[in-house]
């Protein structure tokens, strides 16, 4: 990456496969993501450098190495620890005494609900005041971007047909006789299951535990393993898939706008003007372009990143 000095781990060896990375991440895994592997990263989280971090998804990872190439643009020595997990996992690694992770891309409405459950807010502006009430003193926020990238229940055309389908609600009647498919945090989630059945009395007959957003849900909902399913909104495979997104009229997804998240012992100015003006120039339809090419494509995500950042001017 231009201008950059970072130090890339062993985790990511393939963000568009990301099967095996995501059930690890989620628990059960062999290996410690947040552990040094004696490779490359054998310094990790010393040495002055910035270690940035992501979930086990695509483009969670591919936000992190656009933080990284910004910053090391800006001067800022980096690192990266990628698809470390579900948010119960890594935001562990910013909390005092572990200090393994200093910055992660994070979703405005569901990092709220980590912190600060309940709260009622659902458009942007006022999930971000919430969340910026509920962090603790030792995690700041920046400036949010407009780019979203929400959970969503995805269904086949052919289930949408079959069980008249539209908006979440339509499947109270019908979950009972169905299989809800998404990652092993989704079980407890205010956001998951729970939520769900809080929210528009929905109780599927069985919930299987599989990835974040990733290919297991997909190919599941693909294969029929499951008949309904949790990916993300920004998903290229929804629109080439011909899947349906079920309308969400209660907002039991609130606002999701991407965020840089920032242990504040480590936030410099040089970092927090960074990072704010990579916010100002993402949004949606951009970052779904992004994802894109490294999904579909198969494009490497650190050569995407750098593309990014070219065409905004920030490296």
């Amino acid at each position: 990456m231009k201008g950059t000095t970072v130090k890339r781990t062993a985790l990511l060896t393939s963000l568009a496969a990301t099967a095996v990375l995501g059930l690890a991440g989620c628990g059960g895994g062999e290996e410690d993501p947040l552990a040094s592997d004696g490779g490359d990263s054998s310094d990790s989280g010393g040495g002055g450098s910035v270690v940035i971090g992501s979930a086990n998804f695509p483009e969670n990872a591919l936000l992190a190495e656009i933080y990284a190439g910004a910053l090391g643009a800006a001067g800022v020595e980096t690192e990266t620890k990628l698809n470390i997990g579900s948010r119960e996992v890594y935001l562990k690694a910013l909390e005092p005494g572990d200090e393994s992770v200093d910055i992660f891309p994070e979703y405005t409405g569901v990092l709220r609900d980590y912190f600060e459950p309940g709260q009622p807010g659902t458009a942007p502006d006022e999930v971000y005041d919430e969340l910026v009430a509920s962090l603790p003193e030792y995690l700041k926020v920046l400036e949010p971007s407009s780019a979203e990238d929400k959970d969503a229940v995805v269904v086949t055309q052919e289930t949408a047909d079959e069980y008249s389908l539209t908006e979440i609600g339509d499947l109270a009647e019908v979950a009972g006789d169905l299989t809800l498919g998404g990652p092993p945090e989704w079980k407890t989630r205010e956001t998951g299951v729970p939520g769900l059945e809080k929210v528009y009395g929905v109780t599927f007959g069985d919930f299987r535990a599989l990835d974040a957003g990733g290919p297991l849900t997909l190919n599941a909902l693909l294969d029929g393993q499951v008949d309904a399913g949790n990916l993300f909104s920004t998903d290229p495979n929804i629109a080439a898939e011909d899947l349906v997104v079920l309308e969400d009229p209660e907002a039991l997804f609130a606002a999701q706008n991407v965020v840089p998240l920032v242990r504040t012992e480590v936030l410099t100015d040089d970092i927090e003007n960074t990072l704010n003006e990579v916010s100002a120039a993402l949004d949606t339809d951009k970052l779904g372009d992004l994802v894109t090419r490294v999904v579909i494509d198969k494009e490497d995500p650190e050569d995407v990143a750098e593309d990014f950042l070219t065409d905004e001017g920030l490296n």
